[in-house]
């Protein structure tokens, strides 16, 4: 996955905003005014930090040597993803998708 295809998925999907709060590197997604991704675009390889249930977080700490703790935010709650080939683009999609579910506002039940 490049930095292109992190993007379009990750504004694919519903209210999500894109910008550069800290600067021209970091591209900062959001969805209800929350942040769920933030893209380094000067690493090589490309790296970016999501949001993470806690106890998941540490499971794939653990799991997956390109998965370590949040660089600049709280490590129980932030990872950062090294796209080195180890994860699949299908498993780097699922760990945007469960950052944008963590912040994306909550479907009321009729």
């Amino acid at each position: 996955m490049n930095v292109e295809d992190l993007r379009d998925f990750a504004i694919s999907l519903p209210d999500v905003t894109e910008g550069f709060p800290f600067g021209e590197e970091t591209l900062v997604c959001k969805t209800n005014n929350k942040i769920f991704l933030l893209v380094s675009l000067d690493s090589d390889p490309l790296q970016f930090n999501v949001k993470c249930d806690p106890d998941r977080a540490m499971e794939l700490r653990e799991e997956y040597e390109s998965v370590r703790p949040g660089y600049h935010m709280n490590k129980k709650h932030w990872n950062t993803i090294i796209v080195d080939g180890t994860l699949t683009n299908k498993q780097l999609k699922e760990m945007v998708q469960h950052s944008y579910d963590l912040v994306a506002p909550k479907k009321k039940k009729s």
